[in-house]
């Protein structure tokens, strides 16, 4: 795992996001509630704070609670609640180490199968459903990791050129049709629920 990702949209941190599977993890994990690009930014952040290259499992899985989220919560700010993702990355890293001697990539080296790799995905803190297809189809798309059906387990997700997430962002032009799918939804959620009220009462209108 040695690519250039375009998803930080910071040459640095993107480099870091492409030669670092657990900074990819990571990346992905604080990809919620805030944009994407301040979301893969973080594990860059976070490793300049640690004074390191690359971010270490066994290292922030040992880093004391409280000390980590003040490295998260220094301004700027890694995120937009840095004390429930400063402890989401460490179970994170704690779940690595336990499971996986802390080495990201075992997660996917020896996947047999699409579902199986979705099932360790999974299983990881913080890592729901969508997430984890996401996550999958990044791999596939974008890192060479490509077990047998991890389109399918990957969902809409894996189909090529979907742009439905950061699995298909590879730049400028990639990452406007992403944004510009999420608006289709939000305002189609947005829509539905406003004619909610339109609703049916479920009463007959003949009595």
């Amino acid at each position: 795992m040695d690519v250039t990702l375009h998803l930080a949209q910071q040459p640095e941190a993107d480099e870091l996001l492409g030669r670092s599977p657990l900074a990819a993890l990571v990346g992905m994990l604080l990809d919620q509630q805030i944009p994407m690009e301040w979301a893969f930014a973080g594990p860059y952040t976070i490793a300049q704070r640690m004074s390191t290259d690359d971010l270490d499992a066994h290292e922030i899985a040992a880093y004391d609670p409280e000390a980590f989220a003040a490295l998260l919560a220094t301004k700027p700010a890694v995120h937009r609640y840095p004390g429930s993702m400063a402890k989401r990355i460490q179970q994170l890293c704690q779940y690595l180490v336990e499971h996986y001697d802390g080495d990201a990539a075992a997660l996917w080296k020896n996947a047999a199968s699409g579902t199986e790799l979705l099932t360790r995905l999974n299983s990881l803190p913080g890592f729901g459903t969508q997430k984890s297809q996401i996550f999958l189809a990044l791999l596939g798309k974008q890192l060479g990791v490509r077990p047998q059906g991890w389109r399918e387990a990957a969902g809409a997700y894996g189909a090529p050129e979907s742009f439905r997430s950061v699995a298909d962002i590879t730049g400028p032009e990639s990452l406007a049709k992403v944004r510009a799918h999420k608006q289709e939804l939000k305002a189609a959620a947005k829509a539905a629920k406003g004619s909610g009220s339109g609703k049916p009462s479920g009463k007959s209108p003949n009595k």
